[in-house]
């Protein structure tokens, strides 16, 4: 799908704000209501628009210890890959999960409590997952940017 620069603006208020009315958006944009709500209607079917999320803030809901842990597997046979990808998926605290290149395989970013409940986690989650060679750890010290939006 071909996004002209009405959509591009559109989506930036929208990744601002979801929750904007199609009237706020349309003073914004000098469209019609309508115009707007096609507009998502379109961007939506086409997939542009994923989903529409509420963003925790982590230290209000007590997950704001954060880890970059890096995990290496024992073997990079197909099955092993996909066995670690699903169970991964199923451990609620980890928030994101991207195979990457390098000396390691995964990096998984998990927001937990402290570091009592990290290692607890490490303990009796993440160890417990087969085909695991060895992990690596990193805590962060204070977030520098942290943004959902993705500038077109």
């Amino acid at each position: 799908m071909e996004l002209d620069e009405t959509d591009k603006k559109l989506l930036l208020f929208l990744q601002d704000d979801c929750k904007q009315t199609t009237k706020e958006l349309s003073g914004k944009l000098g469209l019609s209501v309508t115009a707007i709500y096609e507009r998502v209607k379109k961007l939506e079917n086409a997939g542009v628009i994923s989903k529409y999320v509420a963003l925790l803030d982590k230290s209000k809901v007590k997950k704001n210890f954060i880890v970059l842990c890096h995990v290496k597997l024992s073997q990079h046979k197909k099955e092993f890959v996909l066995q670690f990808e699903k169970e991964v998926m199923d451990l609620q605290e980890v928030t994101e999960c991207f195979h990457v290149s390098g000396d390691y395989d995964y990096i998984l970013k998990i927001g937990v409590k402290d570091i009592e409940d990290y290692r607890n986690f490490m303990l009796t989650k993440l160890t417990t997952l087969q085909h695991i060679a060895s992990t690596h750890s990193s805590f962060m010290i204070s977030e520098v940017k942290n943004t959902t939006a993705i500038i077109l």
